[in-house]
């Protein structure tokens, strides 16, 4: 019967393949992430799920419950607390784009799959009944932002598997049975803000931790041992009851006072004094090693005996010889005497130091210290200049002083004598204050600071810490959106100054270093237009590359269509074709004014913001590099035209300014119809917004009938033909017959 059931279930997982495969022709869902989730279902145990099906399913298509998709990829999975059992098996890595799995407060056992999706961020396994040990492979996440395995069954140690997990912030790990000391690999987690590990048996000392940037960390109830590192005592939220931090000793080192014991006087018959009268004391007293203990001891004294007297002689003769110096100067003073006569004329060396930057040339100074500090210059004396805080340059008394060139020598005796204080050691260089005219600045760039290439007049450096602070730890509640390249998060000022993070994913950053990244930020930092989000500052800190704008207080031209009632009613025809005016003037700038010119890629209406007037303000620009580059290239390329914005163009990897026009005719289209660039509750044929829309622009009464309800008819017809000319123009499918962004504004023009 076992062997019946075996063959049946296998025979019902390779059917599930080839149905699942056949179902996608009509579904919506990508039959990866069918096969993966169906996988899943399997190995749960078939749990009664609302749309879970073992055959024929669609989990996008007809909503699964707790599934969440973009277009025709599975992005979450949210099960908490849905009584599932069974075990995960070994599917979750098949899934392609998933960024969060939350399977929480259930009963699943058996261990953590050792592949896990290369898109996951957040991953919670929280309150079920998982055993065995955390896998190694947990490296390979580099994703991750949020790692919850607390209160299971997991056993073993934490895996030295977080060198690649830089964008963790929140990691969870208590209430399991974790042993052995913390890896050296939690030292890397330059993002982590939160880290629970109480309710184990971890080990060790927490020295890992004393440079990272938390703000909650829990180890309650551990065996941790050791002193607790001075900047972990500063985090707010620091809970430590529970572990034995006092029972480890560190041994102490040895003192020479010790053996001065053996010259205090003993009392008689002391304990521990042997017959030959030598003390020695009880701890130290052992069967047989007494006398050895002893000898040692009297060694000891001799050595620091004789260190004593060598020291007392050398202080003796230094101070002797410190005596006969200041006889010396003083009989030198007497020699030099009074002026002889008018004075000689003195030569100035021109020398040149530096001083903040900047080289000047300065004469040797005419007052010197005692002959017996002069600084030596070739094998010849010279004299040190003053201090700079404790003289002035006396103009008149300058000018009284003639110079001549004949040796490159200074007539010592000539001079008037006066002793200054000895100045400071290295690195500070006294300069006597001068009125010379500055050399030019000399400008220093190295690898270690990128800010130094930068004009940082137009862009202000943040730290980590500051933005984390601005951003309240980059909480899901200063949460804007997310794009192709990373997070977007609102960031206030102590002032109230509201600005934009945009936090770049991990993978995105590791194709480029700190100064390629400077040299992206210094380029666009030179972008200035109306329409054009402008750049406020940027940060490149333990890993993290973050981009800091200005922010929209009213979003994005996607949501005030598709999201914003209140925004959508003020929509009128008018402000539609500003709109497009304002985004149509930023590609003119970018394209066809800005040297070199720039092509934006990934022109969308969630890329348009609206300032406080309504007004288009084009984000992302200056960022297509990063789009250019590794997985980032094909992953915008495909989402492009998932959403409807891809000109047909990029089916050859091929893209140019004409394909940033087809883009801009796609968000006209938005604005013409109210309708998404793709949107799946529409029926299959009305799902592609181009696709549907072409063959209707050029008849008049389709075209009524596309129009955006909400407009309400409010629009003269000879404008919206116009504008739907331009429309046509811009999504033609072959480049070349489509117009330049300069001729679409003067067309726009027109209509305002």
């Amino acid at each position: 019967m076992g062997c019946m059931n075996r063959s049946f279930c296998a025979g019902v997982c390779i059917g599930l393949l080839l149905i699942s495969t056949a179902r996608f022709c009509v579904g919506v869902t990508d039959p990866l992430d069918v096969m993966a989730i169906n996988s899943l279902y399997v190995a749960l145990g078939y749990p009664p799920l609302l749309g879970w099906l073992l055959v024929g399913g669609d989990p996008c298509g007809d909503k699964w419950q707790g599934v969440e998709c973009v277009f025709s990829n599975i992005t979450e999975l949210r099960l908490s607390a849905v009584n599932l059992g069974g075990v995960l098996g070994d599917s979750l890595g098949s899934f392609g784009s998933i960024l969060a799995i939350d399977l929480s407060n259930n009963h699943i056992g058996g261990t953590i799959p050792s592949i896990l999706p290369l898109t996951i961020r957040n991953f919670s396994l929280s309150n079920n009944k998982f055993i065995g040990s955390i896998p190694d492979s947990l490296s390979s996440s580099g994703q991750l932002m949020e790692l919850s395995l607390n209160n299971n069954l997991l056993t073993g140690g934490i895996p030295d598997a977080f060198q690649h997990l830089t964008g963790l912030m929140n990691l969870d790990l208590s209430g399991n049975n974790l042993s052995g000391q913390l890896p050296p690999s939690l030292g890397n987690l330059s993002a982590l803000t939160s880290l629970h590990l109480q309710n184990n048996q971890l080990s060790g000392t927490l020295d890992v931790l004393q440079s990272l940037l938390l703000q909650d960390l829990n180890i309650e109830n551990n065996l941790f041992s050791g002193p607790i590192p001075a900047t972990l005592l500063r985090i707010p939220n620091f809970r430590k009851d529970g572990n034995p931090f006092n029972t480890t000793v560190l041994p102490s080192p040895p003192t020479a006072a010790a053996p001065l014991v053996a010259a205090a006087p003993y009392p008689a018959k002391a304990p521990g004094q042997p017959a030959n009268g030598h003390f020695v004391p009880e701890n130290l007293k052992h069967t047989g090693s007494g006398e050895i203990l002893t000898a040692k001891r009297v060694t000891w004294i001799a050595v620091i005996g004789s260190i004593v007297l060598i020291a007392i002689g050398l202080c003796l003769c230094k101070l002797r010889c410190l005596k006969e110096r200041k006889k010396k100067k003083n009989a030198e003073r007497h020699d030099i005497g009074a002026y002889k006569g008018s004075r000689e004329k003195l030569k100035y060396t021109e020398s040149p130091v530096q001083q903040n930057g900047l080289m000047e040339k300065v004469p040797r100074e005419t007052v010197v210290k005692p002959l017996d500090r002069h600084v030596i210059d070739n094998g010849r004396k010279l004299a040190t200049p003053k201090l700079q805080n404790e003289q002035e340059v006396d103009v008149k008394k300058m000018s009284a002083v003639s110079m001549h060139e004949e040796d490159d020598e200074i007539d010592m005796t000539s001079m008037d004598m006066t002793f200054l204080p000895p100045p400071p050691p290295p690195p500070f260089f006294p300069v006597e204050k001068i009125s010379v005219k500055p050399m030019a600045p000399i400008k220093v760039t190295t690898s270690r600071d990128p800010s130094k290439s930068l004009n940082t007049s137009s862009v202000k450096l943040f730290t980590v810490a500051m933005l984390q602070q601005y951003t309240n730890s980059f909480s899901q509640e200063n949460f804007v959106g997310e794009g192709m390249l990373g997070r977007v998060y609102r960031a206030e000022l102590p002032d109230g100054k509201l600005l934009a993070i945009k936090k770049l994913d991990t993978k995105v950053s590791r194709q480029q270093s700190d100064e390629e990244f400077v040299e992206l930020v210094s380029s666009i930092s030179r972008l200035c237009h109306a329409h054009v989000v402008e750049l406020v500052g940027y940060c490149a800190e333990h890993g993290q590359q973050l981009l800091v704008y200005e922010y929209c207080r009213n979003g994005t031209l996607h949501d005030a269509l598709h999201v914003d009632d209140e925004i959508h009613k003020r929509l009128t025809w008018k402000t539609r074709i500003q709109m497009a005016l304002g985004a149509a003037r930023a590609l003119e700038y970018l394209h066809e004014i800005c040297q070199p010119p720039i092509v934006h890629r990934n022109f969308k209406s969630a890329n348009l913001l609206l300032d406080d007037k309504l007004e288009v303000r084009v984000s992302d620009c200056g960022l297509a590099p990063l789009l250019s580059s590794g997985w980032t290239s094909q992953l915008s390329g495909r989402l492009l035209h998932a959403y409807g914005y891809g000109a047909p163009e990029f089916d050859s990897g091929s893209y140019t300014y004409r394909s940033d026009v087809y883009s801009f005719g796609v968000v006209m289209l938005e604005l013409l119809t109210g309708r998404k660039s793709y949107d799946r509750s529409q029926p299959r044929g009305e799902q592609f917004l181009v696709r549907w829309a072409i063959p209707q622009l050029h008849d008049i009464d389709a075209l009524a009938k596309m129009v955006d309800p909400s407009l309400k008819g409010v629009y003269p017809i000879k404008s919206l033909s116009r504008f739907a000319d331009i429309i046509s123009s811009c999504v033609q499918r072959e480049p070349e017959f489509r117009p330049s962004i300069s001729e679409i504004v003067q067309e726009l023009l027109q209509m305002t």
